[in-house]
């Protein structure tokens, strides 16, 4: 089997379903609501990919690709419905529709964007939403995380296919992003609401592609089924 089918062979199916409010994190909140308006980078990080496909990309990465642009729309729902119930930061929302625009308008490779943005940004914002989160939120970045590590294992793949890597310019439009997020937090001895532990663990995941920050994460705070009703459990099959 090749490594892209192995990797397709690795997704779970799931069905995001809207959310109730819950509890975040105190002193997270704000943090919390400029990184789900990151959610806007979802689609474009999908249309990241379509457009490498209609590029040279390798004709076995083809069928795992156009499954993580499907991916990408589902999570953008599903972060949907956390916003339906958590509201958002009007403020931080234009920020965030900022931003997207530059990283739309860089001229790297597109695939390239996407591994940028998934393992270094959104890599650090699901770990967030866990540790952070409420219930429902919580829940979604769980499964969010699960397709995004195969996200990121098929566009390095593709990267050292094509002998792709982001330019340095790419790296400082990375560090400006997870700067932006993590702006409202400071120095704190919860880790979690340590503003370097965050930007320390997005600069070993750009280079390093690893973050022992978060070794806690399969073990991070997640739901007791009596902790939200079953309106906030995703629908898997």
């Amino acid at each position: 089997m090749n490594p892209y089918l192995k990797l397709l062979s690795r997704k779970r199916t799931w069905t995001p379903v809207q959310t109730s409010k819950g509890k975040l994190k105190e002193g997270a909140e704000e943090t919390i609501y400029r990184a789900l308006a990151i959610r806007h980078m979802e689609l474009p990080v999908g249309e990241f990919i379509t457009d490498a496909l209609d590029k040279k990309v390798p004709d076995s990465a083809r069928a795992l690709l156009e499954s993580n642009v499907q991916d990408e729309i589902k999570h953008d729902l599903a972060l949907g419905y956390i916003t339906n119930a958590l509201g958002v930061d009007e403020k931080a929302e234009a920020e965030a529709l900022r931003l997207r625009a530059a990283w739309e308008q860089h001229p790297d490779h597109t695939i390239c964007k996407a591994l940028v943005a998934e393992r270094a940004i959104f890599f650090v914002l699901l770990p967030f939403f866990r540790f952070c989160g409420d219930a429902g939120l919580r829940t979604v970045s769980a499964d969010i995380s699960r397709d995004e590590q195969v996200h990121v294992a098929a566009n390095s793949l593709v990267c050292a296919e094509l002998g792709l890597k982001p330019s340095r310019s790419l790296d400082l439009l990375r560090k400006a992003t997870i700067n932006w997020v993590m702006e409202p937090l400071k120095r704190n001895d919860d880790r979690y609401l340590d503003k370097k532990f965050w930007l320390d663990a997005s600069d070993r995941l750009m280079y390093e592609g690893k973050a022992p920050e978060f070794s806690q994460t399969k073990a991070a705070r997640m739901p007791a089924f009596f902790e939200h009703s079953n309106v906030n459990l995703p629908q898997y099959s």
